[in-house]
Parts: C-alpha cells; sequence; structure tokens
C-alpha cells in the first residue's frame, strides 16, 4: 500500500529531481504553447477556408470586377486572403492600363507581380508559427528522454549504498524517469498532428489561390486589348 501511495503521479513529480523538474516544466511550457498556436491556426484556416469558398462563388457568380474591387480595398483589413490577391492584382491593373503606351505584355507583367507579392505575402502569414509545431513535435520526445535518462541514473545511483536492492526501493525512481518520456510524447503528438494537417489545408488553400490568379490573370488579359 506504501509502494502505491509513492507512485501516484502528483507525488512523483513533487519528489523528482531538480533536473526532472526542469525538463516537466519545459516540456509543459512547450505543451501549452502549442495547443494555444494549434487552436488559433484552426480558426484562421477555417476563415481563410470560408472566405476563399464565399469569395469564389461571388466572384464566378458574375460580380463586376469594379464593384469587388472597391468593396474589398473599403474592408481591406477584414478581407480574405484570396480578396487581397484580387485587390493587389486589379490595383495595379488598373494603374498600368492608365499609363499611355503601356503594352497587354507590360500590363500583365506587372498585375502577375503584384498578386506574386501578395500571394506571398499571405502565404506566410498562413505558415506563420508552423515552425513552432514542428520543433516541438520533433524535439520534445528527445527533452522527455534527457530527463527520463538523468532519472534512471539518479535511480541506480541511489542503489550503491543498499545491500539488497528491492522493486520498492527502484521502482519511485523509475517511474519517475518514465513520467518525462511521458510528457515528451504528450506535448510531440498534438504538436506533429497539427503540424501535418494544417500543412495539408495550406497546401489545398495554396493551390486554389495560385489557380485562381491564373484565371483572374486570363480575364484581365482580356479586358487589357480592349480600349481604356
Amino acid at each position: 500500500m506504501e509502494v502505491t501511495q509513492n507512485l501516484s503521479l502528483l507525488h512523483l513529480i513533487l519528489q523528482a529531481s531538480v533536473p526532472v523538474k526542469f525538463v516537466l516544466g519545459i516540456l509543459l511550457a512547450a505543451s501549452s504553447m502549442s495547443w494555444w498556436h494549434i487552436f488559433l491556426k484552426l480558426f484562421a484556416l477555417k476563415r481563410a477556408m470560408a472566405d476563399t469558398e464565399s469569395f469564389e462563388k461571388e466572384f464566378w457568380g458574375g460580380a463586376e470586377l469594379n464593384v469587388l474591387f472597391q468593396r474589398v480595398s473599403e474592408n481591406r483589413e477584414e478581407a480574405g486572403e484570396i480578396e487581397r490577391i484580387f485587390e493587389a492584382g486589379f490595383r495595379e491593373f488598373l494603374k498600368l492600363r492608365r499609363q499611355a503606351g503601356a503594352s497587354v505584355n507590360v500590363i500583365m507583367d506587372g498585375t502577375r507581380r503584384a498578386m506574386r507579392a501578395a500571394f506571398q505575402r499571405e502565404m506566410d502569414g498562413l505558415e506563420s508559427h508552423l515552425s513552432f509545431l514542428a520543433t516541438v513535435g520533433s524535439v520534445s520526445p528527445y527533452v522527455g528522454l534527457f530527463g527520463t535518462v538523468w532519472g534512471i541514473m539518479l535511480a541506480f545511483q541511489s542503489l550503491a549504498s543498499v545491500a539488497q536492492a528491492t522493486l520498492a526501493q527502484v521502482a519511485p525512481g523509475i517511474a519517475e524517469a518514465l513520467i518525462a518520456t511521458a510528457m515528451g510524447l504528450f506535448a510531440a503528438i498534438p504538436a506533429v498532428v497539427a503540424y501535418n494537417r494544417y500543412t495539408h489545408d495550406i497546401d489545398r488553400l495554396s493551390i486554389r489561390m495560385e489557380s485562381f490568379m491564373e484565371e483572374f490573370s486570363n480575364i484581365l488579359q482580356r479586358q487589357a486589348t480592349k480600349p481604356a
């Protein structure tokens, strides 16, 4: 009964050595931050997906480009990623088209560059903090393993002065050490799953945005051949 009490999770953490407690503190902080970023990125990607769906439906539903441009320009901070790409491209298109002597190639090259720059800015925003999740997912198991190795080493060192070792004497030290491994996995697994899922979702959004940019460029190229 005494052994069971000593092997309770809270007791093992409180009685752990300072290095193991330090490792557990690092892993707890990493896990808390990763969960924070997981939920923030979840909401951000859901919003990006919904905004993309809504704008594409409106765009391909026959809405006037000038009306869309005016709406997005007036509410740029609340606009979605694909809307800001559209706004950047159409703004550059209108500016270049007003320039006297600008050829269709010059107009379209400038428009594509503007959309590509906006696309890169939006992708940077969508991919923010993914590297942190990847780092937590890859490093946390090794940090936990370090705590485990240290705890097991101390457990065996404590047996040096004991004439006859028993399971009751070594079990608390081994259990304390394994908590670090469990904590490392607890921090790593959600981060890895979230990283893989969000990378997949961002790749899908990237493909949709690039497809929109190509199709929008074709529409603008047809307009560029018309008189201003």
